[in-house]
């Protein structure tokens, strides 16, 4: 329950709440707003659409994911087959209508409308102290949403307003879009507070979101802005409010919700608020007895072999894996009937599909898993741990790269997140290095197919994945979408 509450404590209400009150992802027509405070509540289920991207329902997550060099779901017999769908984000092979293009579509448009419905019914008391500051809040998580709309589509309609929007938008460019939200991040950073809150929508938060917009600019306008990304780092940074956790892992337990490390997270909780499994996608059918489950993992997704193998052996980073024999919570061997051997996972994958040409051992045991989000003793199908869309450990890598690619030296920012990795200081940075060392820190967060792209790596050849097209660098908008509104499809 305390996650609930650190929610309604985030949006600014003064009126008590019981705590035992269901809490609507729709406001019911008898509850619709009849004062500011009433009106205020609706940035509940604004920030609620955004736990659906991670995990379950949106795909936001494992478009970014699957899509890159660090990660695969290998298909084990007909386990993960699933129709292809993930072989195709892997390959670079997909269409308008596929699961993630259809569900992050949906997801990001839901999150903006339910942020234009919110700021539409606070208008009428635009003018109140309080108001101003909820529809800064509203407006900076609308902004999220488009954000991660134009990084993913390109060219989208970009809507405002719920209650006066054209049943048929048109689309706007990437260029348009990014303007604009730059402009209202930086109208919104007077009315937002400092918090450490990780579940607010803070000044730290729309900083934070600045700094990517201009990271990526060039990507999204033509137009590089380096020395503005770096600017809004050190705003960040200037706060003083973040700090790197001593264990690079920290900011993954189970109990993350008070991290100094993370600026923005998305609750979730294995009772109340559900959707995040990735440790049942990863694991092994009997990783239960490694972590006393209660229930049996989907042994499905695995690190590709190459990003496993970029990890020095000391590199603390490195034990958000699992590889070699597996044991159960007390310490015994577990054996795999099926594959007649001892558990034991091995970073190679021989295929990215795997018949029955292949041994069971190969099929069940092959790849490095990944706990990275940690998997307590006793873990249910759903984890508590909350998810980071933002960390300070980020700020200082993007803080790097745009001092690099302003041709000065980065290193004491880099630095900073290798010591606490336990590996080298590096001298002379280069953006290659740069690129290798994100995909190390940042790893299964969702930012690998954007800093492909932004270094111009996205379409290269990896491992089974053949050299594809700069089409693949957005997704296609949804067929059932142009089917609505042709004027996507121009």
């Amino acid at each position: 329950m305390k996650k609930y509450i650190s929610i309604f404590m985030v949006c600014g209400i003064a009126a008590c709440t019981k705590l035992d009150e269901k809490v609507y992802d729709k406001i019911p027509e008898k509850y619709f707003p009849e004062n500011e405070a009433q009106a205020a509540l609706n940035i509940i289920p604004t920030y609620r659409e955004l736990s659906d991207l991670i995990d379950d329902a949106g795909w936001w997550f494992w478009a970014q994911e699957v899509s890159s060099d660090e990660i695969v779901f290998p298909v084990r017999l007909t386990d993960w087959e699933d129709g292809g769908k993930w072989k195709v984000l892997h390959t670079h092979e997909w269409n308008n209508n596929v699961d993630a293009v259809n569900s992050m579509w949906s997801q990001m448009y839901d999150g903006v409308f339910e942020a234009n419905r919110a700021i539409d019914e606070l208008l009428p008391f635009k003018e109140s102290p309080a108001a101003k500051i909820n529809i800064a809040k509203l407006s900076t998580l609308r902004a999220l949403y488009y954000y991660l709309l134009i990084d993913n589509y390109g060219d989208v309609p970009y809507v405002t307003s719920f209650f006066t929007a054209e049943k048929q938008p048109k689309k706007n460019t990437r260029a348009e879009i990014h303007a604009a939200l730059v402009k209202e991040l930086r109208e919104n950073l007077q009315y937002l507070p400092v918090s450490t809150n990780k579940y607010a929508v803070s000044k730290g938060l729309a900083l934070t979101l600045l700094a990517k917009l201009y990271l990526n600019a060039e990507v999204y306008t033509g137009t590089p802005r380096w020395a503005e990304a770096e600017a809004m780092c050190d705003s960040v940074i200037s706060l003083g409010i973040y700090q790197l956790e001593s264990n690079p892992l920290g900011p993954f337990i189970a109990a993350n919700e008070n991290s100094i490390e993370n600026i923005f997270t998305i609750p979730f909780d294995a009772q109340n608020l559900k959707g995040f499994r990735l440790h049942m996608r990863t694991l092994h059918y009997q990783s239960n007895l490694t972590f006393d489950m209660n229930v049996g993992p989907w042994n499905g997704f695995a690190a590709t072999e190459a990003h496993y193998n970029s990890y020095e052996d000391k590199d603390l980073r490195k034990k958000g894996f699992l590889v070699g024999p597996q044991l159960t919570s007390k310490g015994e061997k577990i054996f795999d009937q099926t594959a007649n051997a001892e558990l034991s996972f091995d970073p190679h994958i021989p295929a990215l599909v795997m018949d029955a040409s292949y041994t069971y051992k190969e099929i069940r045991m092959s790849g490095a898993r990944v706990i990275k989000y940690q998997v307590e003793k006793g873990a249910l199908e759903n984890l508590n741990n909350d998810f980071p869309i933002f960390r300070y450990a980020d700020v200082l890598l993007m803080k790097a790269e745009s001092v690099i690619r302003q041709n000065r030296n980065g290193d004491s920012y880099v630095n900073e997140v290798r010591r606490r990795a336990g590996v080298s200081d590096w001298n002379n940075t280069t953006l290659e290095m740069l690129l290798a060392e994100r995909g190390r820190e940042m790893f299964c967060e969702g930012h690998r197919r954007q800093d492909l792209i932004r270094f111009n790596k996205f379409n290269d050849a990896w491992w089974e994945k053949k050299a594809s097209t700069p089409d693949r660098k957005v997704f296609p908008i949804p067929q059932w979408a142009i089917d609505a509104n042709p004027n996507l499809g121009k």
